[in-house]
């Protein structure tokens, strides 16, 4: 037990050894490499120098470089900008940029945003979507296409005609169903929503406020006053029409004419018969 004790004792004061060497062998190697560094940061560095900015960071900050025309300066933040994504490594935390299709991204091979032109896709940036999906414009996504999706009929309504239940033989009857999913733009389109087919009911005598509509036929046959009723096809007229011929005009004229002559010959006899019979008498 002692033994153990000693051991883990000895590794622990080895292990302080090293880090404090490690940040011995960093500072020397930074004042090597930059004369001008000031300890006396501001902005949560670390180390800075007066050209570069930022050289390292406080600790769980990230060191990320901006240019400033053509000049790149040091600066130390809490989260990596937009365009970046942060790695941690023992000695320092760094933000990376991005890819250039990609506007915001988790690592260098997954973005979760990107630039204009561009639809999302699983972390890559595709000019088109791949087969089976369809772009969103919206969120500049890759999604899956969409089919219309309808609920089941509903039952058969009554049969009515003209809003009526009552005073008809034969009417209609109609059946409906609600769209519960509405398609994309790739999507198949939505069946009819609504059915009507024929019916036939026994016809019934409408109660009072329910009347139904009467025909011009049936209000002259005295339908619908509580007598009884005749079942009774009605033809209506069909309206007629024909093409005005000429010679056909012509030839009407002259019947009307042949007939009228006529008609003043049997008048002339009839005077003449009458003149007879008066002298006769």
């Amino acid at each position: 037990m002692h033994l153990r004790l000693i051991s883990w004792f000895f590794i622990i004061l080895n292990f302080m050894e090293y880090i404090g060497s490690q940040n011995a062998s960093r500072g020397r190697r930074q004042r090597r490499m930059h004369p001008n560094v000031s300890q006396g940061c501001q902005g949560g560095c670390a180390t800075c120098s007066d050209y570069n900015g930022c050289l390292s960071c406080k600790p769980r900050l990230f060191f990320v470089l901006e240019r400033i025309g053509m000049k790149q300066i040091g600066v130390c933040l809490s989260s990596c900008p937009s365009g970046y994504y942060g790695t941690r490594y023992p000695d320092i935390n760094k933000c990376t940029k991005c890819k250039a299709d990609c506007d915001t991204c988790f690592n260098k091979n997954f973005c979760t945003k990107c630039k204009s032109g561009f639809y999302l896709h699983l972390g890559k940036c595709l000019d088109n979507c791949p087969e089976g999906l369809e772009a969103n414009n919206h969120t500049m996504e890759c999604v899956s296409i969409v089919h219309c999706e309808a609920s089941e009929w509903s039952p058969w309504s009554p049969c009515m005609k003209k809003g009526k239940t009552c005073g008809f033989k034969r009417g209609t009857e109609t059946r409906v169903r609600e769209i519960t999913q509405h398609p994309s733009a790739k999507g198949n389109l939505c069946p009819p929503t609504s059915e009507t087919r024929k019916c036939t009911v026994q016809r019934k005598k409408c109660q009072k406020g329910e009347r139904g509509v009467l025909s011009f036929q049936e209000k002259k046959e005295g339908r619908g006053k509580g007598k009884n009723l005749i079942k009774k096809k009605v033809r209506m007229p069909y309206l007629i029409t024909k093409v005005w011929n000429p010679a056909e005009k012509l030839q009407n004229n002259e019947k009307t004419k042949t007939n009228s002559s006529r008609r003043s010959e049997r008048s002339k006899i009839n005077n003449r018969n009458r003149l007879w019979i008066s002298f006769g008498d």
